[in-house]
């Protein structure tokens, strides 16, 4: 008997329903009008604390770097809830990065003691990310996976 095709038909590989690979799963909704306000008021000093270089760097590209901020900053609220710390255990934001790469989806890289803390619950050094924007909102989902649950099957 042949294994289970995906609906590309590509062989798929079942894992045991015990153990999915999922090590945590958080979500974050911002308020867009609300981080406005925010970067307006407090600049540099509130997107240096919160926002890697790279970070800063791709949203400025940006039409409307707004929307771009918030949904990173949703991402990271999303991760510290996935790793289930939120900022305590000596993790601060600049620690979860958003990174996306041309053609592929983004990820949250984490750093430091976010690492430590990632892989001291059974997940790797990235987190899966869904980001999306629309109106006057940005939403995120992290999910915290084993480090082998997002390998191609053998």
């Amino acid at each position: 008997m042949s294994a289970p095709s995906d609906p590309i038909g590509h062989a798929e590989e079942r894992r045991p329903a015990s153990d999915s690979g999922v090590r945590g799963i958080g979500v974050d909704l911002v308020h867009l009008p609300r981080m406005r306000d925010v970067i307006e008021r407090w600049q540099e000093r509130f997107l240096r604390r919160v926002f890697t270089d790279g970070e800063i760097a791709y949203c400025r590209a940006r039409r409307d770097p707004t929307q771009h901020f918030a949904v990173r900053f949703a991402a990271k609220e999303a991760g510290l809830k996935a790793l289930g710390t939120g900022l305590r255990l000596g993790i601060n934001w600049r620690e979860l990065e958003v990174r996306r790469e041309r053609g592929q989806a983004p990820v949250l890289v984490l750093h430091g003691r976010s690492q430590e803390i990632g892989r001291a619950r059974g997940g790797g050094d990235r987190l899966l990310l869904a980001l999306t924007h629309d109106g006057d909102y940005a939403m995120a989902q992290a999910m915290l996976v084993a480090p082998d649950a997002t390998a191609p099957p053998r």
